[in-house]
């Protein structure tokens, strides 16, 4: 695997051109028309195309803008149908999670409860609770310039307030009778003072302007982190006097005299991220529990003022343990909604999770991977976030086939949601996706090889769990056990087979040959009839040998070979049923088994292939058109292809 092939960088014309042409149709649609005037104007112009839009809640807007991304994206994907496709492009194997989001989304936008509570996304370091609220907040800020997210606000409000607000409390009856949407909010102290002064209390000349969602301009969307409690200071939520504008008007009770910088004002409309949101002071998690439930805030000299925004939270499990150990916290818990974020269990996802991160990182732009590399750290870093199993012969290296989607001897899909039940924290601890791409960004800083082997990697991760002083010892000897499962288990037979096929160019030919006659004789052993041999024509029974030297290589016991034979007929039929060929990618296991069964026919020929010190000119051209086979299409180099031959021939002289 190479980031970036070319090491000069360049680029062709064509490509240069294409980018720009698609930078400008980009800016092109950012580039939404603005719209000012009177709010008499707005009334007039605006409001009759859709009235909904323009009254929607914080919660109601961003479940459409889940909508509306789900419905960009399936002009490439038209079975999407879930608003959780905003996540699942950049987030992998925590679907479970992002439903949860997406259903606490569309619960408020109802109406329900759900939207007078806080969302709290609760899990694992470098779990993906960050980027959950990174997406959204770039999705509501691309959908405020559609048609469809356009949002309006009184002009110069510092808390991008509703026009709508304006209409006086005695009129709202009347509006909902016209246009069939009920309106929420009051002016705050602020725009009703300008109200008052500069328009003498004509709501209709009160100017509205077309406003664009965006974090770096403060408009619907505010972060805040927490930082030392002896310092902070609620005015970073929710503002403070303003002296310069004291010393210009007056009077410090005036509401143009107060600083509306907080976080919770550039949020209002939109977004609220709160990061590590339970190391905060207490009156500050009051302050947003009770926006979050009552829509107002309490600033002195003034009264409540209405805020519609949505807090999204996320804390690590440490705090929240800890929160959860004080009882006075148990009020606060329940005006929470907790959704848990996992790391993911699969391999496959977590492979891909790593790939995502080296394509981005310098250090590995001209570097090359091994094919099993990611694969192989993921499978590490899922035996550290499993449970040992209560149940007979399920070690934690069948969870982790099982919860990549794949069955394991004696244990199939159907188990899954029991297993899952009976750990249900498996996930929310382990190693995280950063500790894994750390070890293996050092490993390679060290090497000049340009090139990085799995057992490299293997050995970078051991290094620095060792190294590692946070940890353990036992601890880090059990991660390291980890570390030799995931060899032992799963890189050994996938670098030999690697190297079998790459021997035995008419691998994938014989292998085929061979699932065919395991079909054969499976049907006949289970019909109990006889096979007629292709060769002398003769009648005989099934080759119960041949059947059990192939399932032994996946460890099939004799006591539950019938049952796998029949799940192998039975997705035979379904496959036929279908219109397709039963092949190798069919069955999982049995193409493992199929691959084994080969690899031990010619281990002979690969040992002395292999192991040459002295090769003679026939056994050098064999090396050479292997190495060639693992780089031209195994996704080697000339060292990785070199490093997996030297392994395989190890591994061979063990047996």
């Amino acid at each position: 695997m190479m980031i970036v092939p070319d090491s000069k960088h360049e680029v062709g014309c064509e490509q240069s051109a294409e980018f720009i042409d698609d930078l400008s149709s980009f800016a092109s649609n950012q580039h939404a028309p603005r719209w000012c005037g009177t709010f008499g104007e707005f009334l007039a112009d605006i409001l009759p195309a859709n009235p909904y839009r323009l009254t929607r809640s914080s919660h109601q807007y961003i479940y459409d803008t889940l909508r509306w991304y789900r419905d960009q994206h399936r002009t490439g994907h038209p079975e999407s149908t879930n608003p959780k496709d905003l996540f699942t492009d950049d987030l992998y194997g925590i679907d479970d999670a992002l439903e949860r989001v997406v259903e606490y989304f569309k619960a408020a936008s109802a109406g329900s409860d759900v939207g007078r509570r806080l969302l709290l996304l609760l899990g694992p370091p470098s779990g993906g609770k960050s980027s959950i609220v990174i997406l959204l907040k770039h999705a509501i800020e691309e959908y405020s310039h559609t048609d469809e997210g356009a949002l309006y606000a009184l002009q110069a409000s510092p808390l991008h307030e509703n026009p709508l607000n304006l209409i006086p409390t005695g009129m709202r009856p009347q509006f909902r009778e016209t246009y069939g949407v009920d309106l929420e909010g009051q002016l705050t102290p602020h725009s009703q003072a300008v109200l008052d002064d500069e328009y003498d209390g004509d709501f209709m000349q009160y100017p509205i302007e077309r406003i664009f969602l965006s974090e770096a301009s403060r408009v619907g969307i505010g972060t805040y982190a927490p930082h030392d409690p002896s310092t902070a200071d609620i005015a970073d939520l929710v503002g403070s006097v303003d002296l310069s504008k004291v010393a210009e008007i007056g009077d410090e009770g005036d509401p143009r005299a107060w600083s509306w910088s907080g976080a919770v004002y550039a949020a209002s409309r939109g977004v609220l991220e709160m990061i590590e949101i339970l190391k905060i002071k207490r009156e500050f998690l009051y302050l947003l529990l009770t926006l979050t439930q009552e829509k107002n805030v309490k600033v002195s000299r003034f009264p409540l003022i209405h805020v519609d925004e949505t807090i999204l939270a996320h804390t690590n499990l440490a705090e929240f343990n800890k929160f959860v150990q004080e009882k006075e916290n148990e009020a606060l818990l329940d005006r929470m909604v907790i959704v848990k974020v996992p790391y993911t269990l699969s391999y496959l996802d977590e492979a891909r999770i790593y790939k995502k991160l080296v394509s981005s990182a310098p250090a590995f732009r001209q570097v090359h991977l091994d094919p099993h590399v990611l694969q192989l750290a993921a499978v590490f870093s899922i035996l550290t976030r499993l449970k040992e199993s209560g149940r007979e012969g399920l070690e934690c290296s069948k969870k982790l086939h099982l919860y990549a989607g794949e069955d394991a001897d004696g244990f199939s899909q159907a188990d899954m949601p029991k297993l899952r039940a009976e750990s249900p924290d498996e996930g929310l601890y382990g190693v995280s996706p950063r500790f894994v791409i750390n070890a293996i960004s050092n490993a390679i800083t060290r090497s000049k090889a340009q090139s990085l082997t799995s057992m490299e990697m293997l050995l970078a991760i051991k290094d620095t769990i060792e190294n590692d002083a946070r940890m353990e010892e036992k601890q880090k000897q059990q991660w390291i056990d980890f570390l030799v499962v995931a060899r032992k288990e799963f890189y050994n037979s996938w670098v030999k087979e690697d190297v079998h096929r790459a021997l035995f160019t008419s691998f994938e030919n014989e292998a085929q040959q061979l699932l065919e006659k395991y079909l054969d004789e499976v049907e006949a052993s289970l019909d109990k009839r006889e096979v007629i041999d292709p060769i002398t024509g003769d009648s005989r029974s099934a080759d119960e040998r041949f059947l059990r030297s192939v399932e032994e290589k996946i460890k099939v016991s004799d006591s539950g070979k019938q049952s796998f034979r029949q799940e192998v007929v039975r997705k035979a039929m379904v496959a036929f049923k279908a219109g397709d060929k039963f092949t190798l990618e069919s069955h999982a296991r049995l193409h493992e088994a199929i691959g084994q069964y080969l690899f031990e026919e010619r281990r002979d020929v690969l040992r002395l292939v292999t192991s040459s010190v002295r090769p003679d000119e026939e056994a050098e051209q064999k090396i050479s058109a292997v190495q060639e086979r693992l780089i031209g299409e195994y996704g080697y180099d000339v060292h990785s292809a070199n490093e997996a031959m030297n392994y395989v021939t190890t591994l061979l002289a063990q047996e």
